[in-house]
């Protein structure tokens, strides 16, 4: 079988069980929602809030996501030693990583499509302004916080204490990229605040090192998913 083909098997597994279960994304997107719930309610003081808030209530949930997505989806692996059967069979150890990562950064996309409008609601940011940079940014963002996810959730698969250690390790690996989102989402509000129209000029740095993010992140990932594995 060719390798897109195990990456699809996986992947069309893992869609199958949370379509029966909806688990994940029900309390992902539930968690996510109240996070950037109580964000809006809690800053929000007129408009001079907006860039120093609205920021935070659109990114944080993301990195909050992450965790518990995560946990879940290599839990799933944990029961009845399904990951050690995947492990014997044929499958590349890198299609594992390339399956999980695809499938975190689809519930990611569908708890930023919730969560960003969200708090642009509650901080009263017009999206059709600046919605296309929003949405690379949103892009970037999960594929970074998927490919580092993907790869620190097998570590917790045999773990006790897996939720406590996750968080405590992924937590520190994603706050660059959400500081990254949440300074160049700034950038774009401050400039509609000077009555400017933002500029795709105005992300470059921004899109930069969130890009250099991803690329070491996945190459990392890629390079070293089939060591952890093999200890779990």
């Amino acid at each position: 079988m060719r390798f897109t083909s195990f990456v699809w098997l996986l992947l069309r597994k893992d869609f199958r069980i949370e379509l029966r279960t909806k688990e994940v994304l029900v309390v992902t997107l539930f968690f996510s929602s109240l996070v950037s719930l109580v964000a809006g309610i809690s800053f929000y003081s007129g408009a001079l809030a907006t860039s120093a808030f609205a920021p935070g209530a659109m990114w944080l949930p993301i990195a909050f996501a992450s965790v518990l997505a995560t946990a879940r989806f290599w839990q799933r692996e944990r029961e009845n030693d399904a990951l050690a059967g995947v492990l014997l069979s044929a499958v590349p150890r890198t299609a594992i990583y390339v399956a999980k990562v695809t499938l975190l950064v689809v519930f990611l996309l569908a708890v930023a499509l919730l969560v960003v409008p969200l708090a642009a609601l509650f901080f009263h940011i017009d999206l059709t302004i600046f919605g296309g940079q929003l949405a690379v940014l949103a892009v970037m963002v999960c594929v970074g916080a998927a490919a580092i996810s993907a790869l620190f959730g097998v570590m917790t698969v045999r773990t006790g204490a897996r939720d406590l250690m996750l968080s405590a390790v992924l937590f520190p690996l994603l706050a660059p990229l959400i500081m990254t989102a949440v300074a160049g989402t700034r950038e774009l509000l401050l400039t509609v605040e000077a009555g400017q129209a933002p500029r795709w000029g105005d992300l470059r740095d921004y899109a930069l090192l969130l890009g250099v993010f991803d690329f070491v992140a996945f190459s990392l990932g890629a390079g070293l998913f089939g060591l952890l594995v093999e200890d779990t």
